[in-house]
């Protein structure tokens, strides 16, 4: 193996790390001059192409007498250095580049033109040349343009449960025609439909219903044998066949309740002779249905076990043959059928099923679904609606990226904003044009002579754009290799201004031969009297130190003194991911300090939209806020619902946002400053909510009102209303009355307080009446002061008569 003599033997004597990963590492700090370490003179490369992967800012110098023998570093470095050490002229240095091949104006209409003139895209190739890491970018432009042809197939369902829904649509294609010629004037309409697979489980197979699938069914007795998918007319600009081919249909049954219809979609989309489908058309399958479909490994359940092959399988009879052959498509394989050919899904179906394919629509791109009445009565009226949808949007596909090839997308929509990462533009009008930044980046170098080629494709468009890709990671100097020169001692290849020794030799010159003694040359292997040779972590061969490798990064240095893994980490991370490990000591890029870079000195991070630091409710520490009010959070303070003033710093951006008023009115102002405000109006505010702030202005003798909140995301939500609160001055009659009606109110209470004044009172001295009379020993009876008015006196008297006595009383 060849031996590279240019570069000191600590390198030449072992592999380079590998160079993609230490490329990734390089990329994700920044490289320019003056900011830290400068990784362009690591040491990692040993060659003029190892050199151009480090960074794309990265060149070589091929010059033969530049920089230190024992310098790992001086030929790879940065161009402005480069040029300081005295290497102009001798530089490898290339970039990327881009050529347009070809570049065909937008057309401004569809129709009256062939399509071979009709251009929706530019450019439509580019050639690009990449190095790896320089990015380079080009613009796309697409455009919606107007009158353009319009091929539309309309796939249906003829299960038994669509039976009113064909009653309906018998007349269809004169309407639809009608609405679809007011869009464009090149409208061409075809009709198929489907049932399901004519094998069991999925349909009648006993002979008794192999003629009529609706025997002993009472509600329909009568109905045609099901089958797989029927196209019944190609594509035409004459409607009155349409109608004449709906006429003829009668519904079938089947077994189970999901339908064949993702067989039905495939057939439609792959067989494109028979179809009818034109190159220089919009293509829309409109597919109705009122039941969900059978997929992929359903067929299992009728022994199909041979998975679809995406092929078309219309037979003479434009029946599907394959339809007891074959299992059900899968979502992926009609998502893949439906982008070659240009196709538009419009699912078509009743509300019940409505959130299913909703969930379709994700996973095959470029389809939409819109709600099927019952009775399918809504059918014009929604096709004109899905094909408006299609066309008020446009989104770029890739087909066939390379896995080295880095893809970012910018759009630029009809708002003249651009969106870093969005590929697509809605809420478009027809003749809108919309742009894309596509910006292309190489991740390595493939073996030489290498090419790849991808396509970017609007959805549903056939136009598309194709881009052809190779590789730039080769110098120049290396064509111009000297073997056996006299430049390396007739023992090597001179090329970019390095020997690369034979086997067998070595050093700078390839003068040395490897396992010769050299004892008396083993002091320039040590960095100082009694030091190990090599530090202990090498050995010592033709006057220069041979690092040994390690699993950790690399050893290097002229006596292997040094290594890039041996340094402070935080987190785990080598010095904080802000700087670069140099023998030992991490080298902080500008703007970073400590012992592990840890520390940004940097406080524009800090800042605050109001153009303070930390909102003035914190400190700046390391680059981040340290909130010191209470309350405070967010990434600058921002955030403090219990903060004096949040109220007026709030005000501000609904006076900006609502009414382009206040000191925020410039709208690029109040962008920056309510970016993460979340405006909500309401007739009636809400004020039960304990996390929110009730914050309350004047606005002309009125009261604006609004609550403030904090959501988990990090954004503040506002609830306004939508009005301002306004109270009127009251009148006089008001007032008088108001007077008078207080007046007569005291007067009542005050007569109501003396009743009941005197009614506690007389209860009082009844009380007490009560009491004495109880406490009485008498009765009315035995009154002591009353007399009888008879009085009774007792007389003793003796008396005789007739000779007798007598003793009595006389009253």
């Amino acid at each position: 193996m060849p031996r590279r003599g240019g570069l000191p033997a600590p390198v030449a004597a072992r592999r380079p790390p590998p160079l993609l990963l230490l490329r990734l590492l390089v990329l994700a700090a920044p490289l320019q001059p003056g900011r830290g370490l400068n990784l362009c003179t690591s040491g990692s490369a040993t060659s003029c192409e190892e050199c151009l992967l480090i960074h794309p800012k990265c060149a070589w110098c091929s010059k033969e007498e530049f920089g230190s023998t024992k310098s790992i570093t001086s030929r790879c470095d940065f161009l402005q250095n480069l040029i300081a050490n005295g290497c102009a002229g001798a530089i490898e240095n290339p970039g990327s580049s881009i050529s347009v091949v070809k570049n065909v104006p937008l057309s401004s209409k569809g129709s009256g033109q062939t399509h071979l003139d009709v251009t929706q895209i530019t450019p439509q190739k580019v050639a690009l040349n990449l190095r790896p890491g320089d990015q380079t970018s080009f613009r796309v432009q697409v455009r919606q343009v107007e009158d353009y042809p319009v091929d539309l197939y309309y796939l249906m369902d003829l299960s038994l449960s669509m039976n009113d829904d064909l009653d309906n649509i018998r007349n269809l294609g004169t309407k639809l025609a009608e609405e679809m010629r007011k869009l464009t004037s090149n409208f061409r309409l075809g009709f198929g439909s489907f049932v399901d697979k004519n094998i069991s489980p999925f349909s009648y197979t006993a002979p008794r219903y192999q003629n009529n699938p609706c025997i002993g069914y009472k509600l329909f007795p009568s109905c045609v044998p099901s089958f797989g998918f029927r196209h019944l007319l190609s594509l035409t600009d004459k409607v009155d066949r349409f109608n004449e081919e709906v006429q003829k249909q009668k519904v079938s049954r089947n077994r189970d309740a999901p339908e064949g219809g993702f067989d039905a979609i495939l057939q439609a989309a792959v067989c494109k002779e028979k179809i009818g489908w034109r190159k220089e058309a919009s293509h829309l399958l409109v597919f109705t249905t009122d039941d969900v479909p059978h997929i992929a490994l359903d067929g299992k359940l009728g022994g199909l076990v041979q998975p679809h092959d995406g092929q078309c399988h219309l037979n003479e009879a434009n029946e599907y043959s394959a339809s007891s052959q074959l299992d059900y498509p899968s979502l992926a394989l009609l998502g893949e059928k439906l982008a070659e050919n240009n196709i538009h899904l419009i699912f078509a179906v009743t509300k019940s099923h409505y959130v299913l394919y909703k969930n379709f629509t994700s996973l095959i791109p470029g389809t939409t679904v819109e709600i099927l009445h019952k009775d399918s009565k809504n059918i014009i009226e929604l096709i004109v609606k899905a094909y408006n949808s299609i066309r008020s949007k446009v989104e770029l596909t890739v087909w066939d990226s390379p896995e080295d090839i880095g893809l970012t997308f910018t759009a630029t929509c009809q708002d003249g904003l651009s969106y870093p990462g969005l590929r697509k533009c809605g809420d478009l009008k027809i003749g809108d044009t919309v742009s894309f930044e596509v910006a292309v980046e190489a991740r390595s170098c493939p073996a030489e002579d290498t090419s790849h080629a991808f396509t970017i494709k609007p959805a549903g468009f056939r136009d598309t754009l194709e881009v052809m890709v190779t590789y730039n990671c080769l110098c120049g100097c290396t064509s111009r290799a000297a073997p056996a020169s006299g430049k390396c001692s007739g023992n090597g290849t001179y090329t970019c201004g390095l020997c690369e020794c034979d086997a067998g030799y070595l050093g700078a010159r390839c003068e040395c031969e490897e396992g010769a003694s050299a004892d008396m040359h083993h002091a320039m292997c040590r960095e100082a009297e009694g030091k190990p040779l090599c530090s202990g972590r090498g050995e010592c061969s033709c006057n220069q130190c041979l690092c040994h490798e390690s699993e950790f990064g690399n050893i290097y240095g002229p006596f292997c003194e040094c290594d890039d893994f041996s340094c402070a980490r935080y987190k785990g991370i080598l010095c904080s991911g802000h700087g670069e490990c140099h023998c030992g000591e991490c080298k902080c890029h500008a703007g970073y300090i400590g012992d592990n870079c840890n520390c940004s000195t940097e406080t524009d991070s800090c800042v605050s939209s109001d153009g303070q630091m930390c909102s003035g409710r914190g400190t700046c520490v390391c680059g981040r806020c340290q909130c010191t009010e209470p309350g405070a959070f967010g990434e600058t303070c921002e955030k403090c619902p219990t903060c004096p003033g949040v109220c007026s710093t709030k005000r501000d951006c609904i006076e900006c946002k609502l009414f382009n008023s206040g000191r925020l009115a410039d709208n690029q102002t109040c962008q920056k400053h309510c970016k993460d405000e979340i405006i909500t109006t309401v007739d009636v505010l809400e004020t039960d909510d304990p996390n929110a702030i009730l914050c309350a202005y004047p606005v002309n003798n009125c009261v604006m009102k609004f609550t403030y909140s904090e959501l988990a995301s990090g954004k503040s939500n506002l609830t306004v209303l939508k009005e301002p609160a306004c109270s009127s001055a009251p009148s006089a009659v008001t007032i008088v009355l108001a007077v008078i009606g207080s007046v007569v109110l005291i007067g009542i209470i005050l007569l109501g307080l003396w009743k009941l004044l005197v009614t506690i009172h007389d209860r009082r001295e009844f009380d007490r009446f009560q009491t004495e009379r109880s406490r009485a020993r008498y009765e009315m009876a035995s009154n002591p002061l009353y007399r009888k008015p008879i009085s009774t006196h007792n007389v003793e008297f003796t008396f005789n008569k007739l000779n007798k006595s007598y003793n009595g009383t006389v009253d």
